[in-house]
């Protein structure tokens, strides 16, 4: 568990030896405390404790239940104390098994199906319950994200960063915002790797030298993709409610907070738009795949009727030598040229010129021209 205590101007860490029981709330800021899911599950009393004595509130029962949920899709709740937002991410790596869960692993592609890039998405949900002056975080266990949020957290409450014009979180729904910002973004710098690896399979399948037999990997690729759609809407409506909840919040009392106020709605927004972004991103690929597969079947529908129509023309040519040369294989005494000394090379001239007269005109008629690659 890792407790930070933000206000405008500096974030400082609590000792992870500090108990729950001990933290208190600044007279300025909020607190963000963070922990991983098995150590929600082992903790409960004790954070609802803390919950009660630091804001005189608890978390519903059923909240519970959602933040120890790893299947759970994401969504958004509200009560008239705080809110609830669960995000499924998409992060690079998958997580360690939760203990909460059994044991139970991420779903992900077999071992050696797909391209790798999918099997290294972790789509781990992550809680978020945003009180007034308090921000609770739900994380799979060894959350890269949440480390990572932290460590720019930190960086950012230096003297340099201030005098760069690094601004901190001004409260827990804006501090939410921007880890969801991050988990997003996190997925849209996978896009360029996974982009270039279905490309090659798409070279692959329109590849004429090349005899594509990766069928099974290719159908877990699509499903998985199709997935990554499931979940990106998932979040996009989670983020919509949320937008619509800030809406519905009692008018602010000052032009300071109103102004956060306002902040809040376009960082919002611009988390939406980075998840639309995503699902574009990720349809067009399903869709890309798709077109794929069905232009590899369109071409190699188009070879074979190639091969076809160049054995139908052999067999053209063919077949009147096939006939003249069963007339004279005919058991007959009298037969025109038969008892003739030059009518072996007649016959051979006759069938020579039939088949360049048939090839020519085939040719004519395009029978026989190649197709440009």
């Amino acid at each position: 568990m890792r407790i930070f205590t933000i206000n405008g101007t500096s974030v400082a860490e609590a000792d992870h030896l500090t108990p729950l029981s001990d933290v208190r709330l600044p007279e300025q800021g909020y607190l963000w405390i963070s922990c991983g899911r098995a150590e929600f599950d082992l903790m409960q009393a004790q954070i609802q404790g803390a919950l009660h004595a630091l804001c005189g509130m608890q978390l519903v029962d059923l909240h519970i239940s959602d933040l120890l949920n790893q299947q759970l899709p994401s969504r958004y709740d509200y009560t008239s104390q705080y809110d609830l937002l669960v995000f499924r991410r998409l992060a690079s790596g998958n997580s360690a098994t939760d203990v909460a869960q059994g044991g139970l692993p991420q779903r992900h592609l077999p071992a050696r199906g797909g391209p790798p890039i999918l099997r290294r998405i972790d789509t781990s949900p992550v809680g978020f319950a945003v009180f007034d002056h308090i921000l609770l975080t739900v994380h799979p266990t060894d959350c890269v994200v949440r480390d990572a949020y932290a460590a720019k957290l930190l960086s950012s409450a230096s003297a340099e960063s201030h005098a760069a014009g690094a601004r901190l979180p001004s409260s827990p729904a804006d501090l939410m915002l921007r880890i969801v910002n991050q988990m997003v973004d996190g997925y849209l710098e996978l896009r360029r790797e996974l982009t270039r690896q279905l490309d090659h399979w798409q070279t692959q399948l329109l590849n004429p030298k090349t005899r594509f037999n990766n069928w099974g990997a290719l159908l877990e690729a699509r499903l998985s993709l199709h997935h990554l759609d499931e979940i990106c809407e998932d979040q996009r409506s989670a983020v919509q409610d949320w937008i619509e909840a800030i809406k519905t919040w009692p008018e602010a009392d000052t032009p300071s907070d109103q102004r956060e106020r306002d902040l809040l709605q376009v960082r919002s927004r611009d988390v939406l738009e980075h998840i639309e972004r995503v699902v574009h991103h990720v349809r067009r690929l399903e869709q890309s795949a798709e077109t794929a597969v069905q232009m590899h079947f369109n071409a190699q529908s188009h070879r074979t009727n190639e091969i076809m129509r160049t054995l139908t023309v052999l067999t053209a040519i063919f077949l009147p030598l096939n006939l003249i040369a069963g007339i004279f294989g005919m058991n007959f005494d009298f037969i025109p040229l038969l008892h003739r000394s030059y009518g072996f090379w007649s016959a051979m001239v006759f069938m020579v010129l039939t088949a360049l007269g048939l090839v020519v005109f085939f040719w004519r008629k395009r029978y026989l021209e190649r197709s440009a690659r």
